[in-house]
């Protein structure tokens, strides 16, 4: 069984490339090395990675499009732009598309890897958030597990939908929780159709929720929703 952590690496200069994948080999990762963006973007399709480490400048498909390609597919998914650029305009573009981390070529080898590893105990932190199973919300107590919501003597049985929509509010407790972060984790795509229909289950979510006029469900026009808990 390999429980090593897997990086794809979409990087264009072979001889770089095949270098810098025998390096992070014997760091204890499990790497998967693509030749351009398009080799990126079908090799990141057909598995799962930790994390992506992608050059900016490449043939047939550049970084910046391939980072925002794999977003689209996988909004959480970590990645580390590499470039020999070091452009304001550049470094602005990748944290856009979402970028974890930057950095320029030539780099010190124990940089790269320092930056890698505080990505991915980030987002391993991250991860754990999401996936906890019990909140105190107000006066409910809700399971997600089991997906119950209950106030005294009144439970609620929720739908797997209803039940991950309200785990994430309650991950976000009184912060904004960003509309594609729901549309993505939970609809695994983020367009017209699913977001209104999460718009549908926000509205049942509300009807749960007014038993305790404490806790509500706030709309952030084109942002997302908060999960309002005064106590």
């Amino acid at each position: 069984m390999n429980d090593k952590q897997k990086l794809l690496l979409v990087e264009d200069d072979p001889s770089f490339g095949a270098v810098l994948k025998d390096y992070l080999a014997i760091n204890d990762f499990d790497v998967t090395h693509a030749v351009d963006g398009e080799d990126g973007l079908s090799k990141f399709k057909s598995s799962e990675y930790d994390l992506c480490i992608l050059d900016v400048m490449m043939p047939k498909k550049d970084g910046f499009t391939l980072g925002k390609e794999i977003k689209d597919l996988k909004n959480e998914q970590p990645i580390i732009f590499l470039t020999a650029k070091n452009m304001r305009d550049d470094v602005l573009n990748g944290y856009k598309i979402g970028a974890d981390d930057y950095i320029t070529k030539p780099f010190d080898s124990e940089i790269l890897l320092h930056k890698i590893r505080a990505v991915l105990q980030r987002h391993s932190a991250d991860e754990e958030k999401f996936e906890q199973d019990e909140f105190k919300i107000g006066k409910f107590h809700f399971n997600a597990k089991l997906r119950q919501l209950q106030i005294g003597s009144i439970s609620h049985k929720l739908s797997p939908k209803e039940s991950e929509l309200l785990r994430l509010l309650a991950v976000y407790r009184n912060d904004l929780m960003p509309r594609e972060v729901a549309l993505t984790r939970i609809w695994h795509d983020d367009n017209y159709f699913t977001s209104r229909s999460m718009d549908v289950y926000i509205a049942k979510l509300r009807k749960y929720l007014k038993d305790d006029s404490n806790v509500e469900i706030v709309n952030i026009h084109g942002e997302g929703f908060r999960l309002l808990v005064s106590e």
